[in-house]
């Protein structure tokens, strides 16, 4: 199989709870790698144990801005030109030069994870000379790479018709759940979920706004991320303390039982970019395999999802009392949804989307 070669995967984030870093890492080392994930240390309290391999955290000079990705990459070529490694896997446009040039001085095989379209992220769309200069990034290494993958068919047919390269698809879904016997419930109120970063454009909002006309639900948003203070203070002026409870992020097993317990998922990203017009948000696989009905944005790879397994309905509204009769209605009608969630449980897990990642590595 692998032959216990050494891939070093490399990302921005603490590796905490980058569930496809996990993933991928569980299934390169299924294929008989030996794995070391390369991260940044963002909080020493949180203990080392819960990342499950091999890994490096750099603590950097700066953590935000321009500087910060600039420190990292300097730091992670300087690591990547004298670890012990025989491919390098770079996760998104924020690790590539870094790998790109470490990978074509070292000879070894470079292999591209692109988690989302990174040029047309929302915190970019209206920053023009930070976007300039990714695009540039991008412009510059992406159509040297010959081994790459992502998220969706949407983001794959983007960067062909871009650059003329060809991507995999392997979907950011989770391993099959086995046990839903956990999903014992139930609460006298009816309990909707957010799961995932508390980010601009993520479509929470609207949700707390329209709790007012959702009497006997309860909104869970579990998570963390920049907007989280301007929730909780709209949360404060409406008054809806007692039915919108903030929760920090969770690792995957505990956050998965909150998930088990809810009545229904939302997923209503903006159009803000093609970046959330083309996204397969992790959280409505999640969803799916805790077999809870889904209100989610009506964009292309969502909306497929959605209306191929009929597990819910797709809305971009904006209006917060008919959000709110669209959740009750699909609360009100989980049956109608039973049949689709167990279908698409059995079909939307890792154990299936893995096997697209052996001819990249061996």
């Amino acid at each position: 199989m692998g032959g216990h070669q050494h891939i070093i995967v490399s990302v921005t984030n603490d590796l905490i709870t980058d569930q496809r870093i996990h993933k991928v890492a569980s299934s390169l080392v299924k294929l008989g790698f030996n794995v070391t994930l390369v991260g940044r240390l963002l909080n020493p309290k949180i203990p080392a144990d819960t990342i499950p391999f091999p890994h490096k955290r750099f603590q950097l000079w700066f953590n935000k801005s321009i500087l910060f990705y600039a420190n990292y990459n300097i730091r992670l070529f300087w690591f990547l030109l004298w670890v012990k490694a025989d491919v390098f896997l770079s996760n998104d446009l924020d690790t590539l030069p870094a790998n790109y040039l470490a990978s074509r001085i070292r000879r070894k095989k470079l292999v591209y994870d692109s988690h989302e379209l990174y040029t047309e992220a929302p915190e970019l769309v209206h920053r023009a000379l930070i976007r300039k200069t990714w695009l540039f990034m991008e412009h510059l290494f992406l159509p040297k790479v010959k081994y790459a993958y992502t998220v969706c068919d949407s983001i794959a047919a983007y960067y062909h018709k871009r650059y003329a390269i060809e991507m995999l698809v392997v979907r950011n879904v989770p391993f099959k759940l086995l046990e839903l016997n956990s999903k014992i419930q139930k609460n006298s109120h009816k309990t909707i979920i957010y799961q995932g970063a508390l980010n601009i454009h993520r479509g929470i909002e609207r949700v707390i706004r329209a709790m007012p006309y959702l009497e006997g639900f309860k909104f869970l948003i579990i998570g963390n991320g920049d907007i989280e203070m301007e929730l909780k203070t709209l949360v404060r002026k409406m008054h809806l303390e007692d039915c919108v409870t903030f929760i920090d992020r969770k690792p995957y097993s505990e956050l998965i039982q909150y998930t088990l317990s809810a009545d229904v998922g939302v997923s209503l990203e903006e159009h803000v970019g093609l970046n959330y017009y083309y996204s397969l948000p992790n959280k409505l696989f999640d969803y799916i395999q805790c077999q809870i009905p889904v209100v989610c944005s009506n964009f292309p790879e969502t909306s497929t999802i959605i209306n191929n397994f009929k597990i819910g309905e797709v809305t971009n509204t904006t209006d917060c009392e008919e959000l709110a009769n669209i959740i009750r209605r699909v609360t009100d009608n989980k049956s109608l949804y039973i049949q689709g969630l167990k279908l698409a449980s059995e079909e939307l897990c890792w154990e299936n989307e893995e096997k697209i990642l052996k001819p990249m590595f061996l």
